[in-house]
């Protein structure tokens, strides 16, 4: 489908067999970004890892990333961080039974996402203790809000450059603000004596950054442009995927019954669930492959053609924007049985509603199944998002009770770029009795 809004004009593929056509076969010619016409407000243009055209800087990023920055065994380093932030959320979970009131998990979710990020890159926390970390948290919502105004603007062709509503000014302003706000922070470690149990994500990049032999040298810009990028991907879009997770577990008590069955019967009921119990939970894994599937947080995927070819026998021009609407692929009727249905079974071998989606993994392989992307502009962040909302989802079952009333959680979806649930999600989290 061709669509043109204004002077703003994309394709849209909405099917497993374009999508692959797209992002396996014609890959390389689809490994690029459009990056959005910002008026010359964005003080990061051209130091983007997430928009940056594909070629030497993007692939050397992409490559510290997988094996450095957002690799296993970093991943690995930071599971006491994970551990202790998702038992923070307990224990505020609990308080709040304790005082009888009303939780919107939105907000809690939120909160302990920015945190495990926020401790991740630069060993700070956002909760009272850091003002830098609080105002990074502000600053990042506000980019992500005028962001999203600003892409809208784009339709408006030549009068766009004359920033009408006043979101061009606002956004450099608030990344001139951010960018003294990480400069601040980076000089900080490297003035630091202090000598941490593991290092963040600040401090590879800077010894990255110093290093003279680099493939490829960074500056102080790029690293606190990818430092935005990172909280802008990582913390929204896993807080609403375990917004949704919940959600759904609460409207089908049978499948949060089977759930808690399977957790318990692997941790029993004197501790916690860890990250090492999730290759033992296969319906804790399916549970989250399905909100995954019917709730994708980032739905839309934005490719740049660049160069001529044909997707599907239609001739594509270069520089044409392809626009991937994965969260019709994986609600397409004659790709899924019963599409608009919540069946985590359908992820499991051993079921009578599985037909072959078991053998689904996360990295894009099976086109039918692509919440975090495909190819070489897959998501580098789906291993830490999957880890956060496995234990965190497993832990609210294994804890608490989330009695609702007659009627189910409201699943109307919010408007925006991202998959958001229109009305704030407020539970009642009781406690389970003698747990641990």
């Amino acid at each position: 489908m061709h669509l043109k809004i204004g002077s703003s004009q994309c394709l849209i593929a909405s099917s497993a067999s374009v999508a692959k056509d797209i992002m396996k076969d014609h890959d390389l010619i689809f490994s690029s970004r459009p990056e959005f016409d910002t008026s010359g407000y964005n003080i990061y243009s051209g130091s983007s890892f997430f928009l940056a055209e594909y070629g030497d800087y993007w692939r050397f990023m992409k490559k510290l990333c997988m094996t450095k920055l957002l690799g296993t065994p970093q991943l690995n380093s930071y599971i006491g961080i994970r551990w202790e932030e998702v038992q923070g959320l307990i224990q505020t979970l609990t308080k709040s039974y304790e005082g009888s009131k009303r939780v919107d998990m939105g907000v809690e979710f939120t909160t302990m996402t920015n945190n495990m990020i926020c401790r991740m890159v630069m060993s700070k926390t956002c909760l009272g203790t850091s003002t830098d970390a609080e105002e990074c948290i502000k600053l990042v919502g506000e980019v992500l809000d005028l962001a999203g105004k600003m892409r809208v603007g784009d339709i408006l062709g030549p009068l766009k450059k004359f920033d009408l509503f006043g979101y061009g000014k606002r956004l450099g302003n608030v990344l001139e603000w951010f960018d003294t706000l990480m400069e601040k922070i980076m000089k900080e470690h490297e003035e630091s004596d202090e000598i941490r149990e593991r290092k963040d994500i600040m401090d590879m990049l800077l010894e990255i950054y110093r290093d003279p032999t680099a493939e490829v040298k960074l500056t102080r810009r790029n690293i606190n442009s990818f430092i935005l990028e990172l909280f802008m991907a990582g913390t929204d879009t896993s807080s609403e995927g375990l917004q949704w997770a919940l959600a759904e577990l609460i409207n089908n008590p049978k499948v949060f019954n089977k759930l808690r069955k399977e957790i318990d019967t692997v941790t029993g009921k004197t501790r916690l669930i860890e990250e090492s119990d999730v290759p033992n939970l296969p319906y804790l894994q399916a549970v989250i492959k399905e909100t995954l599937r019917v709730h994708p947080p980032g739905p839309l995927i934005l490719r740049k053609c660049r160069e001529d070819c044909t997707i599907n026998g239609f001739q594509v021009k270069k520089e044409t924007r392809m626009l991937i609407n994965i969260y019709t692929v994986m609600r397409d009727p004659e790709a899924w049985k019963d599409p608009e249905s919540f069946i985590p079974e359908r992820f499991l071998s051993d079921s009578d509603e599985c037909i072959g989606e078991h053998q689904m993994e996360m990295k894009g392989m099976n086109f039918r199944f692509i919440p975090f992307g495909s190819g070489r502009r897959g998501c580098p962040g789906a291993s830490l998002v999957l880890n956060v909302m496995h234990t965190t989802i497993g832990a609210m079952v294994q804890c608490f009770d989330f009695p609702h009333d007659e009627c189910k959680v409201d699943l109307e979806e919010g408007s925006g770029f991202s998959t958001t649930l229109k009305h704030p999600l407020m539970c009642n989290p009781v406690p389970r009795p003698n747990l641990f």
